[in-house]
């Protein structure tokens, strides 16, 4: 399984990437990289992806220093330790229980 410290450990040592999508859709929520990093840092890992490939990843749920909720999805090469953060968004309240459990389509809002 992914583990955070992992992930964490990537950042302090500048050693991850961010993808294309992941800064589009940064911009596109307005959130800056040091909202992201400092939601990590703070946050917790909600969701494990271990078959995703070319690496396993994970949801992480954290909150910037307004308290406004962000998930990242971030995956690991455990061979050369480096993180690559995959996506990132604000996450939706139609599709989230406490911003940490998935609504089921016919959960009410």
């Amino acid at each position: 399984m992914l583990l955070k410290k992992e992930i964490e450990e990537a950042i302090r040592l500048e050693m991850f990437r961010i993808t294309d999508h992941a800064y589009e859709e940064a911009l596109s929520d307005s959130l800056t990289f040091k909202e992201i990093i400092e939601s990590v840092f703070q946050g917790e890992i909600i969701e494990h992806y271990p078959t995703d490939k070319p690496y396993p990843s994970c949801l992480i749920f954290g909150e910037n220093s307004q308290h406004e909720p962000i998930h990242s999805v971030w995956a690991c090469n455990r061979i050369n330790s480096w993180a690559v953060i995959i996506t990132v968004y604000r996450p939706n309240p139609k599709r989230w229980i406490d911003w940490k459990t998935r609504r089921k389509s016919n959960d009410p809002v």
